[in-house]
């Protein structure tokens, strides 16, 4: 029931606007499109794509935390769940494509056809169980996958995600009704800020593993650029906004994932 002259936002009430899941993803949001810019001009070797593969990647990501964001808004957690699956699946193809590249791409293979295809349109991405597989199968990603399954926290966001997509429940119906009085709103959202946590974690901790230099700040490049010698080690320096990230998520929330990363780059990560 609507009440007249009530916003939805009213009806939902402070505790829910005010949900510190609406700052993450502003953090994530923002995260991403720092990325998808500080990236671009890493060619992505294997394909013939002029910018790197990664930058409309995340650019899109970008987009479908703003849209969660926009959702959840609104009090439709049952719809966020379905983009919260999309983000899932999206960030686990990009770790596959960037691992694929870097186990295929050599010499004697400069166009790795899977993926260029891919691009091009031509041929499709494995299905999610094929590319699950394969990321977990990895022996260059052993470290990052045996820390992120010590528990089954990914297996259940998996379940939540489609419980929500296809109504195994009734009362994920429930949860997409923003007007009715529902007392579990918040602990739902407490949930779901785990959840989307919990993959943004598993996609910063493969994808920087593989790509260490998608750490590396401007600063030794714009160097170059302006003619300068760049200051000693500057190579090694890392985007602040990366180690703001690393900082505030990896290191307080797994620390055993953020020693390992630490251990597998040459970057001046703090």
């Amino acid at each position: 029931m609507e009440f007249k002259g009530i916003s939805i936002e009213e009806q939902l009430g402070k505790e829910y606007t005010e949900h510190k899941v609406f700052d993450e993803l502003k953090s994530y949001s923002e995260f991403y499109n720092s990325l998808s810019y500080s990236i671009m001009n890493w060619t992505s070797q294997g394909t013939k794509a002029i910018l790197n593969l990664d930058t409309y990647t995340y650019s899109s990501t970008k987009g479908t935390i703003d849209s969660i964001s926009e959702i959840l808004s609104k009090g439709r957690i049952n719809d966020a769940y379905a983009l919260l699956r999309k983000y899932f699946d999206s960030t686990l193809i990009n770790v596959y494509t960037n691992l694929y590249l870097n186990n295929n791409f050599s010499i004697d293979n400069l166009i790795v056809e899977q993926i260029d295809n891919w691009i091009n349109g031509t041929e499709t991405i494995p299905e999610f169980r094929i590319i699950s597989r394969y990321i977990k199968e990895s022996p260059k990603l052993k470290p990052i996958s045996d820390l992120l399954k010590k528990d089954d926290r990914y297996k259940k966001v998996r379940e939540k995600c489609n419980d929500n997509t296809h109504y195994n429940f009734y009362h994920n119906v429930m949860l997409n009704d923003n007007e009715i009085h529902n007392p579990e709103r918040i602990k739902h959202l407490d949930l779901f800020s785990y959840f989307l946590e919990s993959l943004f974690i598993q996609h910063f901790a493969y994808i920087f593993y593989l790509n260490d230099h998608y750490f590396m700040s401007s600063d030794y490049v714009d160097s170059l650029d302006l003619g300068l010698s760049p200051e000693e080690e500057s190579q090694y320096w890392v985007a602040p906004f990366i180690q703001k990230i690393f900082d505030e998520i990896i290191v307080k929330k797994r620390p055993d994932i953020a020693a390992e990363i630490k251990n597998n780059t040459n970057t001046q990560l703090n």
